[in-house]
């Protein structure tokens, strides 16, 4: 495996092309109020949770429906100008910077339930609803929409990115989740793919090849999601174990056995030191399994006793309940801010964030090396994971100011990533490509899958102005 070296990831390429000011008076004129050209505005478009840094968009449009974002597109295209969707600014792979320039689409006024079918389990959304925003607007219905990323993602954020989650380990990610699409192509024009039917034998596959692409084929405009019912009982629990190791085993064994676990979080000795710190928490540092269970009361307490059973063989203690919704939002609202307690344990530093996902059969293996090979690079970090599906992220904490360290966690991560494609794992197991992992995409895919990719992106996009530069090099 020839893997790209460290120093490839650095920096992503900046090759900008002109924006002509008939472009910005041709927005101005369409879009008044809607289009801001503000410094301020630019660059809050013009970077995401990632690290890397890029010049901000020339123009901002925030469109409020999908007539706003074909308009725009078709007057990119006119111009040969890039297009950058923008949601919530979540991502972390530099989705969103304009490392071509050209203009930023912002769909978060686009953010209603359009059609709710609650007798098929389905939702029709715009794209800049968040996921927290939408399982508010159905509540009543008795159902809900499990995709969580932590983040509170917008929607079209999530699909385009191929987003999962906590929750994945039970009800799947983005990919199984989204049924049918509204897209507005590269020349402006509006499709719709697939339906609300469960299942279809009609032609290509378009929702599942739009579903991922990161806007480099086209802009979600409307989107159809799965639901499913609210469980009968939650009951969420903590255990402590003496290892890392240790607490993967446990994993491992539940998953083999078959359990039906709605979540199953790792959290290490470090991070939990930064959660206790960041939410006045009191958690045993030690690293750590959260975990979740649905189903009916009964179904939900034979889940708990036999991973509570599994939990003891490997060293687990402190099996802690968390039956009431206010103990259960605690225990995952410190879960969802071990990034942002993280990066407090060091103030001014910028986080590297990795993203690997492996057969579960050997996640302890893929695990332990790297956290060895952390602790010997005297980094900080800070490790989660989804792990009943075998994905985890180690976070990287780096001092901006000291360029060593960004090339010691970047030989880290290259590192980690080599190895999880050596035990037939992923790059990126939910976050995506954008422009970190363009050079470990070539090592997972090979160069003939990427240049067919290339191919769809030439055929679908000819003018390469939907998010040109992240994915792959044309």
């Amino acid at each position: 495996m020839n893997a790209p070296t460290a120093a490839a990831h650095l920096l992503p390429e900046i090759n900008l092309r002109d924006v002509p000011q008939a472009l910005i008076d041709a927005l101005q004129a369409r879009f008044a109020a809607q289009c801001s050209l503000a410094q301020a505005v630019r660059e809050q478009h013009g970077r995401d949770e990632g690290s890397f840094q890029a010049p901000p968009p020339s123009a901002v449009v925030f469109a409020q429906n999908t007539q706003d974002v074909a308009d725009a597109v078709k007057l990119a295209s006119q111009y040969e100008v890039p297009v950058i969707p923008y949601g919530a600014g979540s991502s972390l792979e530099g989705h969103l910077l304009a490392v071509q320039g050209g203009i930023s689409i912002d769909v978060s006024r686009m953010n209603q339930v359009l059609i709710v079918n609650a007798e098929d389990l389905t939702v029709t959304v715009q794209p800049g609803i968040t996921r927290k925003a939408l399982n508010d607007a159905i509540k009543d219905t008795g159902l809900f929409f499990p995709i969580d990323p932590g983040a509170d993602a917008s929607i079209g954020g999530m699909a385009a990115t191929r987003a999962s989650g906590t929750n994945a380990v039970r009800y799947g990610t983005m990919r199984e989740n989204v049924l049918a699409l509204e897209v507005v192509t590269a020349s402006g024009e509006v499709i719709h793919t697939g339906t609300r039917a469960k299942k279809s034998s009609a032609g290509y596959d378009l929702t599942r090849l739009m579903v991922g692409s990161e806007g480099t084929l086209g802009i979600m405009t409307e989107i159809t999601v799965r639901l499913y019912p609210l469980p009968e009982a939650v009951s969420a629990a903590i255990c402590s174990f003496p290892s890392i190791e240790a607490a993967v085993r446990t994993t491992i064994q539940t998953i083999q056995l078959g359990v039906p676990i709605a979540r199953v979080e790792l959290i290490d000795h470090h991070t939990v030191r930064m959660v206790n710190a960041h939410s006045k928490l009191t958690l045993r540092e030690e690293p750590m399994l959260l975990m979740e269970f649905h189903g009916s009361p009964s179904s939900v307490k034979e889940q708990a006793e036999t991973v509570q059973d599994i939990a003891s063989e490997f060293g687990g203690n402190a099996f802690e309940w968390a039956s009431t919704p206010e103990e259960r939002t605690r225990l995952w609202t410190a879960r969802h801010n071990a990034y942002f307690a993280a990066v407090q344990s060091r103030p001014g530093c910028r986080a590297i964030s990795t993203d690997t996902c492996v057969p579960i059969s050997r996640l302890a293996d893929c695990l332990l090396d790297s956290v060895q090979e952390a602790e010997e690079s005297g980094i900080p970090y800070f490790l989660v994971g989804h792990v009943g599906d075998g994905n985890f992220h180690f976070g990287y904490l780096l001092d901006p100011n000291i360029p060593e360290e960004r090339v010691t966690a970047e030989d880290l991560n290259h590192k980690l990533v080599a190895r999880a494609l050596s035990m037939g794992g992923t790059c990126t197991g939910e976050h995506g490509v954008g422009l970190h992992k363009m050079g470990f995409l070539l090592d997972e895919t090979g160069a003939g899958a990427v240049d067919m990719m290339r191919a769809i992106k030439r055929a679908l996009d000819p003018k390469n102005i939907l998010n040109p530069g992240k994915i792959f090099a044309l």
